[in-house]
């Protein structure tokens, strides 16, 4: 990715501090997994200044996303992303499952494809070492969710 086009916006991330901090505690491994993830996405200093912020202390969850420059791809990698930072702590609270779906309702997807993306999700916290925020493999969830999307998008047009 580079620094000069990110596709995904700092709000992405203040969004997904917020899950984090749904059952008012935000784990060092979730704030570290936020961090990492928006400084791969290629996000210039100031804006990652602004997420490790937000990771230090509780925040809301931001009213709204632009998604101008998201694809679906780029939205089901948001939602994974924040379905394994809900479940970095081994458990998943009521408030982090509201604030998912909160997310996912502001992400436009619907319960099908969030189910497939945390699906995605678990699979790749389940590779060795891959629950740990320094080993979970992020491009390879990015591909695998681009992999399934398209093998769906070619399923869909066969059957027209």
């Amino acid at each position: 990715m580079s620094d000069l086009n990110p596709r995904l916006g700092r709000d992405v991330f203040l969004a997904l501090a917020a899950i984090g901090w749904a059952d008012g505690n935000l784990d060092p491994d979730e704030a570290d997994a936020i961090v990492r993830t928006a400084i791969d996405e290629g996000l210039p200093l100031d804006a990652i200044e602004e997420i490790e912020t937000a990771t230090s202390k509780p925040i809301d969850m931001v009213a709204t996303l632009d998604r101008s420059a998201m694809s679906k791809e780029d939205r089901l990698f948001v939602y994974a992303v924040a379905s394994w930072v809900a479940r970095l702590d081994g458990k998943t609270t009521e408030g982090e499952l509201a604030a998912l779906d909160r997310l996912g309702e502001l992400l436009k997807l619907p319960e099908k494809p969030r189910a497939h993306a945390d699906a995605i999700a678990l699979e790749i916290a389940s590779l060795p070492d891959g629950d740990r925020p320094l080993r979970y493999d992020l491009a390879r969830l990015r591909s695998v969710i681009a992999e399934r999307l398209q093998e769906a998008q070619r399923l869909r047009s066969e059957n027209r």
